[in-house]
């Protein structure tokens, strides 16, 4: 199965990306801690074509550690600075102005060199919705300038940010691409809420989900939901959770709407514990 869509906004916003590629010392993307790679969007890897990048792995704190640290050594094994953060976390905050102050100095020894007063690095931030660059954003410029929201597509427009006198931030729009060839990343992606919850049904996202804690985190669907490892059959799962959490319809019938609803919100709210749902290991197999 391929899962297409492709609003005309992100296809304007893509074009526009372009065209202000050129006004931009580097780049830094923005992608899901939980998902980094289906999280990343290769359409604009095309357009980014040899621009310095920095990727900022966010919602780290919802992340499992070991397979974080996994995937930073994944990046920075293939030339790409990254950094786990917490948006709300003043430290990992000062460690990506820093980072992309270091980034930028390249650009301002070359204006010395050339006898030029150096102007601030400017960076371009990109990443697909609901990954969090508007709060990023404005954690960084210390006061709301970017719109946040926990549903994809808050950003709409592009805008230039100052950083005090470290760098300036160009913000985009969350761009998707127009098609998901691998079935697996629609469903990662559905998973975490970074496309809209009518893309995909619910209850095939939520048993997409439980198949891949029953194989990598087992004991959590076992400490919240009473689940063992060996139920396979997914309507034996839905009831289980359904009666445990109380989805139930007149008659005491369990509304499996109801009980992927639940499954979902668990996993985005962080209820469920740290967990991320893919590793270099299991991407590797697929390239």
């Amino acid at each position: 199965m391929t899962i297409q869509w492709f609003p005309g906004h992100m296809a304007k916003a893509k074009r526009e990306v372009e065209e202000k590629l050129k006004l931009v010392d580097f780049v830094i993307e923005l992608v899901d801690a939980r998902s980094p790679y289906s999280s990343q969007n290769p359409m604009l890897h095309q357009v980014l074509n040899q621009k310095q990048k920095m990727v900022l792995m966010m919602k780290k704190d919802l992340a499992d550690q070991r397979r974080t640290d996994a995937w930073i050594h994944w990046y920075e094994s293939r030339g790409i600075r990254a950094i786990a953060i917490n948006a709300q976390n003043q430290k990992d905050i000062q460690k990506v102005i820093q980072t992309a102050k270091d980034l930028g100095q390249e650009k301002v020894q070359k204006q010395i060199n050339k006898g030029l007063r150096p102007r601030a690095a400017r960076a371009m931030i990109i990443g697909i919705p609901n990954v969090g660059k508007s709060t990023l954003i404005n954690r960084v410029a210390k006061k709301k300038i970017a719109k946040t929201g926990d549903k994809p597509g808050v950003t709409t427009a592009q805008q230039w940010i100052k950083v005090k006198k470290d760098f300036e931030l160009l913000d985009t729009p969350g761009i998707l691409w127009p098609k998901f060839e691998d079935q697996n990343v629609g469903y990662r992606l559905a998973a975490l809420g970074t496309i809209k919850d009518n893309i995909l049904p619910i209850p095939d996202v939520a048993a997409y989900f439980i198949r891949f804690a029953q194989e990598h985190y087992p004991e959590v669907l076992e400490e919240r939901y009473d689940l063992t490892p060996d139920i396979e059959d997914m309507e034996e799962v839905f009831d289980r959770i359904g009666k445990k959490r109380g989805c139930l319809e007149s008659g005491g019938r369990i509304n499996y709407d109801k009980v992927a609803e639940v499954i979902i919100r668990d996993l985005r709210g962080g209820k469920l514990g740290q967990l991320t749902l893919e590793t270099p290991e299991m991407i590797e197999d697929n390239e």
